[in-house]
């Protein structure tokens, strides 16, 4: 196959295409993209047939910042008939052998998803005749790879595989989660995505546990530090704004009304600092910079709000910035990783780890 298909949110399309145009040319996989405003995908076409293999296997999913999903993908099947919309579809699949699960999508928008209902439907018939093909495997098995078939309208779909381990688990790359219903604020959605994205499920008892220390700056009215609290943590909470009263009678917040980017913590035994603040992306990146010099968090997770032009270029370069930063200080155990998570806007959200092959006292 040809093509990477990739998932991301409509009005990205842009920030998406610039990301896999450099990354693909690291690997040294030579190709164009094609995409359009608002569709909610990209596809990156390579020169060279099984070129979109290569990218598939070796580009890691999480080291991209606005790509939800991707899979390689045939050319765009149109025009299927209705009669027989799973001939195509099976054939086009002839060369993937024994996978073991088969997701039928569509891009994340309002037009695209008014197919949804049709393609729970065509799931069922579909995956009777990958089997029957050999495609699919007759039992589900999470470690082989998924099949994809992306219906971009009417009639007109998309086809491929992803690798299990290098994909995400929700379909169209989309975490299902849910509001809770004490929560002070939908923000409160943004953390509990971002620490199923950068926090391992077999990690998370370790790393997001009860008894913790975190600082949540910029924290009115709570919704990050709601997320904190329900976890068990202690939270100093951050804002001159006043904070959600239900959160308060916890007994695990501590309110200090100071400005987030003067605010110096007491104790210095902070696990998670978290800022959701609305400010210059530069400038909260020195304050995470400046926290992570003076040893005051072993990790942090923040949001940088985007520019109107030039996002994909501007959030690298703050990056680079920030690991070159932390290098000329003597940080030269870290992760960084970016995502433009779905209940993300305009913005993305940022995890830092600070020697993470070390234990936390």
């Amino acid at each position: 196959m040809k093509n990477l298909f990739l998932f991301c949110r409509a009005g990205f399309e842009k920030e998406c295409a610039a990301e896999i145009q450099q990354r693909a040319g690291e690997l040294n996989v030579g190709g164009f993209v094609k995409a359009n405003n608002n569709d909610a995908y990209v596809v990156y076409q390579c020169f060279e047939e099984g070129a979109a293999d290569i990218l598939a296997k070796q580009l890691p999913l999480d080291s991209l910042i606005f790509a939800r999903q991707m899979f390689a993908a045939s050319e765009l099947l149109a025009d299927l008939p209705e009669n027989d919309r799973i001939g195509p579809i099976v054939a086009a699949l002839s060369d993937v052998s024994k996978a073991g699960e088969v997701r039928v999508e569509t891009p994340d928008t309002n037009e695209a998803k008014e197919l949804s209902a049709f393609c729970r439907k065509f799931t069922v018939p579909l995956r009777q005749h990958l089997k029957k093909s050999g495609s699919l495997l007759a039992q589900e098995n999470p470690k082989r790879p998924i099949i994809h078939v992306c219906f971009v309208g009417p009639g007109r779909a998309y086809v491929g595989y992803s690798y299990s381990n290098n994909s995400s688990p929700h379909f169209m790359g989309i975490p299902r989660l849910k509001m809770a219903a004490d929560a002070p604020s939908r923000s409160s959605l943004k953390l509990d995505e971002a620490f199923g994205q950068f926090v391992p499920k077999e990690e998370q008892e370790e790393r997001i546990r009860s008894g913790m220390n975190a600082v949540d700056l910029g924290a009115c009215p709570g919704g990050w530090t709601y997320q904190l609290v329900r976890r068990g943590m202690f939270v100093s909470a951050v804002d001159n704004g006043p904070m959600d009263e239900k959160l308060m009678e916890t007994g695990q917040v501590k309110h200090y009304r100071e400005d987030g980017f003067r605010f110096e913590p007491q104790r210095k035994n902070i696990y998670w600092l978290v800022c959701d603040m609305v400010e210059k992306p530069a400038r909260v990146a020195e304050l995470i910079e400046a926290w992570a010099i003076n040893g005051w968090f072993k990790e942090a997770i923040f949001n940088l709000k985007l520019p109107m032009k030039s996002r994909y270029k501007e959030v690298t370069a703050i990056l680079e910035t920030m690991q070159t930063i932390l290098k000329e200080n003597g940080i030269t155990e870290f992760k960084v990783q970016c995502k433009h998570l779905y209940h993300d806007r305009d913005e993305v959200t940022v995890h830092l780890w600070l020697r993470p092959n070390t234990a936390w006292n």
